[in-house]
């Protein structure tokens, strides 16, 4: 079996409620929680943050 030739690593911390923040390996920060059809399906309140998926899409490419 090869070894991974990278491997991802985050901290994540709540900030408050539902926001959370992660810090990349990099040293960079992004913010994420809750928005749209979600935030009102589960009838959640807060501030409008994107979802963790959103981040995957948009690394994809949309």
């Amino acid at each position: 079996m090869s070894e991974a030739l990278y491997t991802a690593r985050a901290e994540v911390r709540k900030v408050e409620g539902l926001h959370r923040r992660a810090r990349l390996e990099t040293g960079h920060e992004v913010d994420f929680g809750v928005h749209g059809p979600i935030k009102e399906y589960y009838r959640l309140g807060g501030a409008d943050l994107p979802l963790p998926v959103d981040f995957v899409v948009a690394a994809a490419g949309g």
